[in-house]
């Protein structure tokens, strides 16, 4: 079960009973304010718990004053330099409530990434790093199959691949003797000029390596290339090695989205790191 993508009035959204939750991904300016009132009814008609809406500053102050509270920015996140600002409304206040378990994880988490520790496992040079094309779609599939048990987008469905790499995704692979052991995605919005680094997946065996660290670098420079000036990702607040990865690589820790994302099997709280890359 995956998340529905759909188009409400001009603006993109996401929404679902996976995540419980509705995700205004990109607004139109000709749909605000109205679109407000069009995510209510969507979300009661669902039944969902949480709105979380990305938006840019400009149109933060009318969300505000309709009871979303921010979570996280990015500064001149748009191709005009405006800031996005990640708005949530909760019509659940439990749902805004992190559990004891959770939150010690992700102070625990914070902690360990201000002291940037970790260590480097030597790698077997066998590995190959390479943008992956759409011969690669069944193994890229099988690999996001193995390693999430849910997940927000069909990432293990090779028909669904295929269409994000011809329509907006560099996806990136690591290949050990014909393997593919570990891949990652950029997701370009070419209107705004940046880039979400997402989709990070390495085997258990190869864990520890730093294979997210070679492959956010390859993603890094692909972006640069084609001139993307803004990059960020959207990270599980409990995971280590994937906050570790983009605190080393001189991202910006900007805010947490409260119990936000359905993946590997269960609600999580997500952090928004970003970078610039000029």
């Amino acid at each position: 079960m995956t998340d529905t993508i759909e188009t409400i009035g001009k603006s993109l959204v996401q929404h679902g009973k996976l995540s419980n939750r509705i995700y205004l991904m990109k607004l139109h300016k000709d749909d605000y304010p109205y679109i407000l009132g069009l995510l209510d009814v969507l979300a009661l008609r669902h039944g969902y718990s949480k709105i979380i809406a990305k938006v840019p500053g400009l149109a933060s102050s009318e969300f505000t004053e309709n009871g979303y509270c921010q979570e996280a920015l990015v500064p001149k996140f748009y191709a005009d330099g405006e800031d996005a600002i990640f708005l949530a409304r909760y019509l659940d206040t439990q749902r805004a409530v992190i559990s004891e378990g959770d939150m010690q994880q992700i102070w625990k988490t914070r902690e360990l990434v201000k002291k940037k520790i970790g260590t480097s496992s030597e790698m077997n040079d066998s590995l190959l790093t390479r943008i992956l094309t759409e011969d690669d779609a069944q193994d890229l599939a099988v690999l996001y199959d193995v390693m999430f048990k849910t997940y927000p987008f069909p990432i293990n469905d090779v028909e669904y691949i295929r269409e994000t790499m011809e329509s907006h995704c560099t996806y990136v692979g690591i290949y050990d003797r014909g393997r593919l052991v570990a891949a990652s995605s950029a997701e370009m919005d070419v209107y705004n000029l940046n880039a979400e680094m997402t989709d990070f997946a390495t085997l258990i065996d190869y864990q520890g390596k730093r294979l997210a660290t070679l492959l956010l670098r390859t993603m890094e420079d692909q972006m640069s290339d084609r001139g993307f000036p803004t990059l960020f990702t959207i990270a599980r607040a409990c995971s280590v090695g994937m906050n570790l990865t983009f605190a080393r690589m001189g991202y910006q820790l900007s805010g947490t989205l409260v119990n936000n994302t359905n993946i590997a099997g269960r609600i999580e709280s997500m952090n928004v790191w970003y970078k610039r890359l000029e």
